[in-house]
């Protein structure tokens, strides 16, 4: 199976675990939200391109609320069985939803005390820091300062150039892709000048 799926299982045994009205990182929503999120996403075409375009917003935002509303076991069931063999996102499981249902994996997760970042093997970590350096050119494009990833390796990628000063992230690829994404609750440290650190650390990473 691949990491796309593999994530979709362990998200919804999460938000099962959690139940529906759990919090997460994302706002105010809830799991029964984000869940909603997901089949939207994947099952709704007419509803979907909100989730990006803003003047379509709305009305994705009145197609999830009804799909919120549904029996929690039936979203569970929806997200659980992922995209419909009509849905482009069926065939590019891997492409479309590998940062998708880890990143909501772990909203999920790390919305409770005590959470602690997950071991995963050098194999999906070496995806996860495929997609951080792609993501990090969007989440970083608003630094005032130049960006640089570094794995504990010592593997560094140069994300986001800008000015003579330059900001270092050190971390797992996983919790680097998490920090591109504008999640705070990671386990990364940054180097660089206090001021130049601070700007970085609490930048408006939203796309």
């Amino acid at each position: 199976m691949t990491f796309a799926h593999d994530e979709r299982l362990a998200l919804v045994d999460s938000m099962s675990e959690f139940g529906p009205d759990a919090p997460t990182l994302c706002g105010d929503w809830t799991t029964r939200d984000l869940a909603a999120h997901l089949i939207v996403r994947e099952r709704r075409p007419d509803a979907a391109p909100g989730i990006m375009i803003s003047a379509l917003a709305g009305h994705t935002e009145k197609v999830r609320a009804a799909v919120a509303a549904r029996p929690w076991p039936e979203l569970l069931d929806d997200v659980r069985q992922g995209p419909p063999r009509w849905s482009p996102m069926y065939w590019f499981d891997a492409q479309a939803n590998t940062t998708e249902m880890f990143v909501h994996h772990e909203d999920v997760r790390r919305a409770h005390v005590n959470w602690k970042p997950r071991v995963l093997d050098g194999d999906r970590q070496e995806q996860l820091w495929k997609y951080a350096k792609q993501v990090a050119k969007l989440g970083y494009r608003k630094a005032g300062v130049e960006v640089v990833f570094e794995r504990p390796s010592g593997e560094s990628a140069l994300v986001r150039k800008s000015g003579s000063r330059s900001v270092i992230l050190q971390g797992e690829p996983a919790e680097l892709l998490l920090h591109a994404f504008g999640r705070n609750e990671v386990v990364v440290d940054a180097k660089g000048e206090l001021t130049d650190v601070q700007s970085v650390m609490t930048l408006d990473r939203s796309f």
